[in-house]
């Protein structure tokens, strides 16, 4: 991603996402935005020690964020798994992605919530 995207980005997004996924898609339909994000292929730094390969995804979560420009955004993104060659047990980084008992981030739940 160049370094402009990604400075734009930093503005409108969460900036971990930014740094630890790939925008692949942004789809827009009237009042809506979509954007599709998929997890780096990096290795995790948690799982160093680890002999790990990329092992596809998880199945693509569905959350909302702040609206962009009065027109509501949908984050599509998909977690990377991997998988332990030496015990053959698959894993994947533990992100916080969602606030608990909602389907927003957790920027825009807790902003929701002082509104209130």
């Amino acid at each position: 991603m160049n370094t402009e995207l990604k400075t734009v980005l930093k503005l409108l997004l969460p900036e971990f996402l930014i740094d630890n996924f790939e925008l692949i898609k942004v789809e827009e339909i009237d009042s809506k935005i979509d954007l599709y994000l998929e997890e780096n292929k990096e290795l995790p730094k948690e799982f160093e020690e680890m002999k790990l390969i990329s092992h596809g995804f998880h199945k693509e979560v569905k959350i909302k964020d702040f609206p962009i420009r009065a027109k509501q955004v949908t984050l599509y993104i998909k977690r990377r798994r991997w998988l332990n060659k030496q015990t053959n047990e698959v894993v994947s980084r533990n992100w916080n992605l969602i606030a608990e008992g909602t389907r927003m981030t957790n920027d825009f739940a807790t902003f929701l919530k002082e509104l209130n």
